[in-house]
């Protein structure tokens, strides 16, 4: 879920380093064993991971049907998914909803599972069609999570700070705490937590269809709209931790569990599983502040995690079943039992122990008028990683040249898109 999380070299194909683990041959040969199921996880960290086996032990419990989990560090999962999908790949992997699945299907990398989401209720149109590519379903959400900006309850009480409504007031606020020795969490060592500052101070500026057409390419990286989103952002530059580009994401929610910062823009599992459960009470947020009052905040950064079957899965037909029983409302509920830091997805999972945490997280996504996925979901992988990771950290790197970054960008993403065109 550290996107959230998250890709360095998807596009690499056939030029990545290949992981061992990744592509370990699955099943009992065609058709494979239909009492096992294995599962390509990228879900390495410690919470998520044991909250997935809670969930698939569940299963087995139900069906008799085995999970046989194989689990890769997150990013060297995304870094190597295009050559894995097109080698040996596990029946059923983790992966994301929206643009980052409908560029596999469109490669014809995966399983249309349209006939089991004809089984399915709970899931909105919306999430419906966070699924589909050309009028079939791929996919089968999870849970969701937003980003905002978040901060510990007691360091605001503490010190006096105020939740920013507006961008003055963030800026205000960011000084404040740098007055008193205590910066902005910021990373950028995994090469993609900057894109949800980016994609919040763009949807704020320039609303949710510009943020759209930009990452379609339709919309020019060298147009004021964007130079304003690369000044704006170096306002709360100053402010920030220093050494971005080497430090971790993990290390970052370390950071604010240990009042060492003060607020991060994060998605909600990043500050999460950086706390103990004993202080998970004490983490708040306040959605991205406003900027332009035409804009609001009505989009939200909302990231659907789900699963898909890969077309060369050696048990489809397992793969399936399993698909049907995640995609229930009590499969969810095991998993979020284990994992307090994201959102059922379904809206007949109980709510009822939800955290204090978690009830905000919805209540911020379901008022949103607008859910976008993140940068590097909502475009093309391939741009995402060959070129908005690297023009990201060049920019935390020097954030003065923004018209010689914006031109950059241009250029490639005029290569990339044109190449997909053609």
């Amino acid at each position: 879920m550290s996107r959230r999380n998250v890709l360095r070299g998807v596009a690499a194909g056939a030029g990545a380093v290949t992981l061992p683990a990744l592509l370990t041959a699955c099943g009992d040969g065609p058709g494979g064993n239909k009492n096992e199921v294995t599962m390509g996880s990228n879900s390495s960290d410690a919470v998520p991971k044991k909250a997935f086996q809670d969930a698939f032990d569940a299963y087995k419990k139900k069906t008799g049907k085995t999970v046989k989990v194989h689990t890769t560090e997150h990013n060297e999962f995304q870094q190597n998914i295009t050559r894995y999908l097109r080698a040996t790949p596990d029946d059923v992997f983790m992966w994301f909803a929206g643009y980052r699945m409908q560029y596999f299907a469109e490669k014809g990398l995966l399983v249309d599972i349209s006939d089991v989401w004809k089984g399915f209720s709970g899931f909105s149109q919306a999430l419906k069609d966070q699924s589909t590519h050309d009028g079939k379903q791929y996919f089968v959400p999870y849970y969701y999570y937003p980003w905002a900006v978040f901060h510990r309850k007691s360091l605001f009480a503490k010190q006096g700070y105020e939740q920013a409504k507006n961008w003055d007031e963030f800026i205000a606020l960011a000084k404040k705490m740098h007055k008193d020795g205590i910066p902005v969490a910021f990373c950028d060592k995994d090469g993609w937590p900057a894109m949800g500052t980016f994609d919040y101070i763009n949807m704020r500026l320039n609303g949710y269809d510009f943020h759209k057409g930009l990452m379609a390419g339709e919309e020019a990286w060298t147009d004021t709209k964007v130079k304003k989103v690369f000044d704006l952002w170096r306002e709360l530059m100053p402010y920030y931790q220093k050494g971005a580009l080497g430090r971790t994401w993990e290390e970052a929610g370390q950071g604010l569990q240990k009042r060492r910062t003060g607020m991060a823009v994060f998605g909600m599992p990043h500050p999460g599983q950086q706390f103990p459960a004993d202080e998970r009470d004490d983490i708040d947020f306040f959605a991205f502040p406003e900027i332009d009052p035409a804009h609001g905040q009505d989009a939200v950064e909302a990231p659907i995690d789900g699963f898909l079957i890969a077309k060369k899965a050696r048990n489809v037909d397992a793969g399936k079943d399993l698909l049907e029983w995640l995609g229930t409302p009590g499969a969810e509920e095991v998993y979020l039992a284990g994992d307090p830091n994201n959102v059922a997805v379904n809206d007949k999972a109980d709510t009822a122990k939800y955290s204090a945490l978690q009830k905000k997280s919805a209540e911020l996504v379901s008022g949103a008028k607008q859910i976008s996925q993140f940068l590097d979901r909502d475009t093309r992988p391939d741009f995402a990683q060959t070129v908005m990771i690297k023009a990201l950290q060049d920019f935390i790197d020097d954030p003065q040249d923004v018209d010689g970054l914006v031109n950059r960008i241009e250029r490639q993403k005029k290569d990339i898109f044109a190449q997909a065109a053609g």
